[in-house]
């Protein structure tokens, strides 16, 4: 993953966004870089239950979700999104063959990703 570039900076002013990630370094850059853009970072969910907690309450205007999560599938965060009618992608070092068949339309950034690609999506759910 790579550092924001500077002619994004703000591009993503005021969107909310859930990130649901394990690696506790990953999940902080990720953070750092999506706050730099003008996001308001949600999380990071660091475990299924706070992840699952956030996906039903929190006011979100999307998600980044890892697809493993300490052992754990992330399925259940997706549902719980997909129900609420909110976008999300996964982030996943698995790529496409991780996913299941349901959730193969979804976005899917193969770890390592590009932050600008994470952008290029994001910005599709203003």
């Amino acid at each position: 993953m790579t550092n924001p570039d500077p002619k994004n900076a703000g591009v993503l002013q005021g969107l909310r966004i859930l990130i649901v990630e394990d690696e506790a370094m990953i999940a902080s850059f990720l953070e750092d870089a999506l706050t730099d853009l003008g996001c308001e970072v949600i999380g990071p969910a660091l475990n299924m239950k706070d992840a699952v907690r956030l996906a039903r309450e929190a006011r979100i205007d999307g998600a980044g979700l890892d697809v493993n999560i300490a052992g754990e599938k992330v399925y259940a965060v997706a549902d719980i999104l997909a129900e609420r009618g909110l976008p999300f992608v996964f982030m996943t070092g698995y790529g496409k063959a991780g996913l299941r068949e349901s959730d193969r339309g979804r976005p899917v950034l193969q770890k390592p990703y590009s932050l600008d690609r994470l952008v290029e999506i994001m910005t599709q759910w203003r």
